[in-house]
This record gives C-alpha cells, structure tokens and sequence, in this order.
C-alpha cells in the first residue's frame, strides 16, 4: 500500500512488502533444499543395539542370519531384493568388497521368492557370508528400513554405528561406509 506525501512522492508500506519477503525467503530455502548435497538421512537406531531377530537362509543356502552372528567383529548388513533395481546398481561393489576381505557382509533379503534371490546372486555375484529371508518383511522394518537397498554397518558389540539408505557408489563406499569400518575396527582392534 503506498501513502502519499506533501510533495506528492509515493513511498511503499513495509507491511505491502511482508509477502514479496516471505516469497524470497520460501524460494532461497527450495534452492537450498534442491542444491544441498547432503542426501543421508538420519536414522534413530545409530548407536543401538541392532534388532533381536532370527531369519531362516533363503531356500537353496544353508546359513540364515540371527542377532548373534552380528557381535564380536564389525560387519556391514546390507538389505536388499531381487526386485530391486538399484541393488544391482551398487552389488558389483559389494562383491569386490567381500573379495578383500575387509570386512564380513551380511544379507537380508526382503520379501523375495527364494528362487529369484538365487538367481540374483548367481548373475551378479554373491558377497554375503550369511543371508536371511524377510520374507514378510517385519525385520526390515525393525532395523527401520523404507527404501531398498540399505546398508548398515554394525559395531563389534552388535551397535549400528552407521546407516546409508539407497544404493552406493564408489565414493560412498571409500569416503563413508569404509572409514567408518576402519575406525570401528581400530577402536576394537581387529
């Protein structure tokens, strides 16, 4: 709203600008939103116990995955599904990863048919020590899983210490998920 003046000059009410200033300061917070690199999202299970469970192997393995294979050495989980297609994008990492042998990888696959897992694991290769079958997939959602795939890696007292949601890249591989390996493993001195 403008108010008029003796000498006839028209000047802007700072209450007629309140809408252009909360416009500019939604669109600045947008492109902050739209250009923040920072895509990890936090989860409130970091620094806990992982989940009690017990899951039986996936038909055609004879190792399932139970709370108690995860204590006594860091581990990194990694939940995935045959269905999932960015698990293929990042499972070459993770086979090259188990054939450092840095550190154990665990699998659980979720909601998938037995016979699909296999031959997952059998075109792209198969990285895990142990697999268990979510087959309903309760345990994913214990471990406060919402989006395939996702990575865990668990301390050598049986703690999540870290989580990555989404498939991974090399660089995620080397400047996040490994240090945070390496730290752990220091600290526990394996």
């Amino acid at each position: 709203m403008t108010v008029g003046t003796e000498r006839g000059v028209r000047r802007v009410s700072p209450l007629a600008l309140l809408p252009v200033i909360v416009f500019a300061g939604l669109g600045a917070a947008f492109y902050w939103g739209l250009f923040n690199n920072d895509d990890r999202l936090p989860s409130t299970l970091i620094g806990r116990p992982v989940p009690d469970f017990n899951l039986p192997p996936i038909d055609g393995r004879d190792d399932g995955l139970a709370t108690s294979d995860l204590a006594g050495g860091v581990s990194i989980v990694n939940v995935w599904a045959s269905w999932c297609v960015p698990c293929r994008v990042e499972m070459p990492l993770l086979v090259d990863l188990a054939e450092t042998g840095t550190v154990p990888i665990y699998g659980i696959n979720h909601r998938d048919p037995p016979e699909a897992a296999l031959a997952f694991l059998r075109v792209l290769g198969d990285p895990y020590a142990r697999i268990g079958a979510d087959r309903n997939g309760r345990i994913s959602i214990d471990w406060g899983v919402y989006g395939l795939p996702e990575t865990f890696v668990i301390d050598g007292d049986g703690r999540i210490a870290y989580k990555h949601v989404g498939p991974f890249d090399r660089r995620a591989l080397d400047e996040e998920i490994l240090p945070v390996v390496r730290r752990l493993q220091a600290e526990d001195g394996s």
